[in-house]
């Protein structure tokens, strides 16, 4: 992941797994408590509602690995909400995900976790 700029305001790390149906989102704060750990609908609706209740925690940046094609909504609502937003590399992704428990194929809570987990410990 590379540097972001204001990253150090940051309180709220949202790591989303994207899917072609729902995504999954999880927030942490900066010690690692957890604020939000739920799948949300691939809509705006589903979308915006989370972002529009986590900031209320500080700064929030969210996280995404896949931020072309199935992305690009969570991307372009984040933006549109003032939201920071960072990329973790795919191959990142997978080296981190090695270090964790689980299969990373099918659990996208896990996903979440993983993303958002690097974003708080890897800036």
């Amino acid at each position: 992941m590379g540097q972001i700029e204001h990253h150090d305001e940051v309180q709220v790390l949202i790591g989303l797994d994207v899917g072609k149906s729902e995504y999954h989102a999880v927030a942490l704060t900066r010690d690692g408590t957890k604020l939000y750990d739920k799948p949300l609908p691939n809509t705006e609706a589903g979308i915006i509602q989370a972002l529009n209740r986590l900031p209320e925690h500080g700064p929030a940046l969210v996280v995404v690995h896949q931020p072309a094609t199935i992305g690009t909504l969570p991307v372009a609502f984040a933006q549109a909400s003032g939201v920071l937003i960072g990329y973790l590399p795919g191959l990142t992704m997978r080296r981190v995900a090695d270090l964790h428990p689980g299969e990373a194929k099918t659990d996208d809570a896990r996903d979440a976790f993983i993303i958002a987990e690097t974003a708080r410990t890897m800036p």
